[in-house]
């Protein structure tokens, strides 16, 4: 029998920084959700989903973007990705190599982002690359 995953809040701007860096070992999960949005709702419904079959092969967090605006603004710089809520991030690496928004978020989309993720494939939604500074 698998262990089932828990997901576990984000609340501070040294957090993600934190999750970023355990990236490099294994995936990490992040979904943005916003108290007061029946999208986000829905969304966090397949993120709880997604995170019931996932193990612990990778680390999910959640961040209340009302509760954590410094840790959500955060997100963006660490990553590059433009916020956005209801918001998931696959990280990897270091970086953001999936993301997605609003009703794109699904247990599917979250599991085929895992799937490939894991394979090593390049992950369709993946953020671009930033240009050199």
């Amino acid at each position: 029998m698998s262990t089932v995953a828990t997901i576990r809040p984000l609340t501070q701007p040294a957090e993600v920084e934190a999750a970023v860096e355990r990236s490099h070992r294994r995936p990490v999960w992040l979904f943005k959700h916003s108290l007061t949005c029946g999208i986000s709702a829905r969304a966090i419904r397949e993120y709880q989903r997604f995170a019931a079959e996932q193990g612990e092969e990778s680390e999910l967090l959640v961040l209340e973007i009302q509760n954590a605006r410094p840790a959500s603004q955060a997100v963006e710089q660490s990553t590059g990705v433009r916020h956005e809520s209801p918001q998931a991030l696959l990280l990897a690496g270091g970086r953001a190599v999936w993301n997605a928004s609003h009703s794109r978020i699904t247990q599917a989309a979250l599991a085929a982002a895992a799937a490939e993720a894991r394979a090593g494939a390049p992950v369709p939604g993946a953020p671009a690359d930033p240009a050199p500074a």
